[in-house]
């Protein structure tokens, strides 16, 4: 039977019967049944339209559909698939000279991997193989990806099913994280400066001389958009170099164009020895992660064997999708469309404050934000606890429904909005996501007191 002829309850039957699902319960699940995508708008069967206010998981940059992408794959298709990866090819060569230019200048060889989880793993192998140490250095509230490695460096709490198994010598530090500030200060300012000393402190606890890199998202995402304190990010350098420790930069959700910058550690003025990317590099058109490295690090692997090898790596057709992508964002001005989109957006939902008393803060970055929600402002007591699981999701589940009945699909975690749209969004369309969400935060005003 060919697709054209199978009913919509059939695909749905075939995905629950067949398939599992990411980070769920595989009993009642209710996909949304996708057919279609255009710019920022994702399509159902039964001909409803969603609105996509997180870039699906903050990776379609460029939006849905675009035909230059699409042909750019195309004609790769039509020249060449694949070939292992060690052999050259000129789509691979030619993306590689892209990111060296679009990159901080220090950053000069690229790695390339099958995507973000991909890139961190081969990033932490690259920072101790060179250095000769073990530790890793990373935040709590933070986020690196799901294979072994990147998942013990994370913090998120989704790791601790594997609490066992987990990857050794993974030391986590608290963030910056200025609206529930671990030390009760009063400034970001301030709040950062003791996260530093805290870094600092950890880091001479565990050895200097054993801690291969500090890990840490160009700008936080998926564990609330915490943003760092002005100077938090040249703090963390100084005490890397302090040490003779690297650096690394994931960039895989805060990059390309996000934030307002080609990459989020523009913002903060900071060279790092390594970088990974992902998402927005393919814009989700195909998979496709990387790992950048300083012009050291690789020349280090010059007289020795690289210890990396990935039967994907390079891949060209996805290497065509990556190109194209970024294209796009300098001939489209992406960045720049995020930075102006980012202030309209402030803007719109510090007036939505006045509105909803559940909305307790909103932190944002070009086009990267979350909006918190908390029970009483004073207190600061969010709607739903972090790691939240049972009857503790009531508030959570509730906006869910609401947001997608509305026609929105976007990223909700705990007492976090995501607001994560495509880089093209325009101001109308901000505003008819936030009219959404507006009505879904409703919701969590009833459990304020």
């Amino acid at each position: 039977m060919s697709t054209s002829t199978i009913d919509k309850d059939q695909i749905i039957k075939n995905n629950l019967d067949y398939t599992l699902f990411s980070w769920s319960k595989q009993a009642g699940l209710n996909p949304i049944n996708a057919e279609k995508a255009e710019g920022v708008y994702v399509y159902d069967r039964d001909g409803k339209k969603y609105i996509d206010f997180s870039s699906q998981l903050m990776n379609v940059n460029i939006g849905h559909g675009d035909k230059r992408v699409i042909d750019a794959v195309m004609k790769q298709m039509n020249e060449l698939q694949f070939v292992y990866p060690g052999m050259a090819t000129d789509i691979r060569g030619r993306l590689g000279k892209k990111l060296a230019e679009i990159t901080p200048k220090n950053l000069t060889k690229v790695f390339f991997t099958l995507g973000g989880a991909e890139a961190i793993e081969n990033a932490i192998k690259l920072a101790r193989v060179y250095s000769g140490r073990s530790k890793i250095i990373s935040f709590y509230r933070s986020y690196h990806g799901a294979t072994h490695g990147a998942m013990s460096a994370s913090g998120d709490p989704r790791k601790h099913a594997m609490d066992d198994y987990q990857v050794p010598n993974m030391i986590h530090v608290e963030n910056p994280y200025a609206y529930r500030c671990p030390w009760g200060t009063n400034t970001p300012e301030e709040c950062g400066r003791m996260a530093a000393e805290q870094m600092d402190r950890v880091i001479q606890f565990e050895n200097p001389n054993n801690v291969a890199a500090i890990l840490m998202e160009g700008e936080s995402g998926s564990s609330g958009c915490i943003k760092y304190p002005e100077g938090f990010w040249k703090s963390v350098k100084e005490i890397a170099d302090k040490y003779g420790i690297l650096i690394i930069d994931d960039e895989v959700m805060s990059g390309f164009g996000r934030t307002g910058k080609m990459f989020a550690v523009e913002h903060h003025g900071v060279e790092p020895d390594l970088m990974c990317m992902a998402k927005g590099l393919t814009s989700g058109y195909l998979p496709l992660g990387a790992v950048m490295v300083s012009d050291k690090i690789a020349k280090s692997f010059d007289d020795r064997p690289l210890p990396l090898g990935l039967t994907y790596s390079g891949h060209p057709v996805s290497c065509a999708a990556a190109l194209a992508n970024i294209e796009i964002y300098q001939n489209d001005k992406l960045p720049e469309n995020a930075e102006k989109m980012g202030k309209y957006l402030e803007a719109r939902v510090e007036e939505m404050k006045a509105k909803h008393p559940s909305i307790g803060d909103f932190r944002n970055t070009g086009l990267l934000g979350c909006i918190e929600l908390v029970k009483n402002r004073e207190t600061k007591e969010p709607v739903t606890p972090w790691n939240a699981s049972g009857t503790d999701l009531e508030v959570t589940n509730k906006m869910v429904a609401k947001i997608k009945e509305l026609g929105m699909f976007t990223f909700v975690r705990w007492n976090f909005i995501f607001i994560a749209p495509p880089l093209i969004i325009t101001e109308e369309q901000i505003d008819e996501g936030l009219a959404i969400i507006s009505e879904a935060i409703s919701i969590a005003d009833e459990y304020c007191n």
